[in-house]
């Protein structure tokens, strides 16, 4: 999946934005990817590749910054984290 993808999400609204929110929908089975912008914590990264292999999700780290990640996704704020909803 690429960045392409991800835009055509966005535009279907089956998106979710944010560490917690993704996180949780992860662990309740909700997703079908995970993306993470390229300058992700690695903590966080450890948490989502742990519950990713346990729910079978697919998860991308693209290639580029939290803070160009919001720009594509048209948000206000920086992005680290994005779930795409099944």
């Amino acid at each position: 999946m690429s960045l392409e993808d991800l835009k055509k999400y966005l535009d279907k609204e089956k998106l979710v934005f944010g560490t917690e929110k993704t996180l949780k929908d992860l662990k309740k089975g909700l997703l079908e990817q995970v993306f993470l912008a390229s300058n992700t914590k690695e903590d966080i990264k450890e948490s989502f590749e742990k519950y990713s292999k346990l729910s079978g999700v697919k998860i991308e780290v693209l290639n580029m910054p939290n803070d160009e990640l919001g720009i594509v996704c048209k948000k206000p704020f920086s992005i680290s984290v994005i779930g795409v909803l099944k």
